[in-house]
């Protein structure tokens, strides 16, 4: 059997100062090609089990081991490294700077990978923005944008880097009906292309959509 692209082993983590766990004894294993959401209420944990996923934040107990590798291991280099290209990250909020192009938005990750050279920008950003169905808008800026469109670019720049895990935290949150569901059916087309997704959602209707499902409740995990 193939190694786990992600692995949680009896993970806790504790805030400074409080007075119990906000993760409690959670395991659970994400497959490379797979499509897990973790469905909570708000304050059950799922944006704490986010932060560690994303490498924000470190288990307090227990071991997060990502392809593998125990991420407890890792100098903060290389921790920093696997952020910027291992991991896409879709937030909420969209994340966008106001006072830059929706192309430099796309572009900004590539700024911090040493292995991409500013000819291969252009050519990149714009596959990206193409997967979303964004590329005739990369001179706009974001307030020039509906809610939608702007976490299609989101989305673009959560690809740019190539990266094989995408975490997607409430990433319809802002937006109605309609727009939501077409972030899902591109969140859907990026796993059937390959991408491995962990949703993080309060929203049962779109947490089904995913082949694996988990329940997160007071700390603590189940499927």
């Amino acid at each position: 059997m193939s190694t786990p692209l992600i692995e949680f082993r009896e993970v806790e983590f504790i805030y400074p100062n409080a007075k119990s766990p906000a993760l409690r004894h959670i395991n659970f294993t994400v497959q490379e090609g797979d499509y897990a959401a973790f469905h909570g209420t708000s304050g059950s944990g799922k944006s704490t089990l986010m932060s560690i996923l994303g490498l924000i934040n470190l288990p307090t107990k227990g071991d997060y081991l990502l392809n593998g590798v125990a991420v407890k291991n890792l100098t903060n280099e290389s921790l920093n490294a696997v952020k910027n290209q291992g991991i896409g990250f879709i937030f909420q909020n969209f994340n966008l700077l106001s006072r830059m192009t929706v192309f430099d938005n796309v572009c900004l990750p590539l700024t911090y990978n040493n292995s991409v050279s500013r000819n291969q920008y252009v050519d990149k950003v714009n596959k990206a923005l193409d997967m979303v169905g964004m590329s005739s808008y990369s001179d706009r800026k974001p307030h020039e944008l509906s809610g939608g469109q702007q976490q299609r670019v989101a989305i673009a720049r959560a690809l740019i880097c190539e990266p094989s895990l995408i975490l997607a935290d409430e990433p319809t949150g802002n937006l109605d009906s309609s727009n939501s569901a077409q972030i899902y059916e591109i969140l859907a087309q990026l796993n059937s292309d390959g991408k491995t997704i962990c949703l993080i959602t309060h929203d049962y209707q779109y947490a089904s959509q995913a082949k694996s499902v988990f329940t997160i409740s007071d700390g603590q995990l189940s499927c």
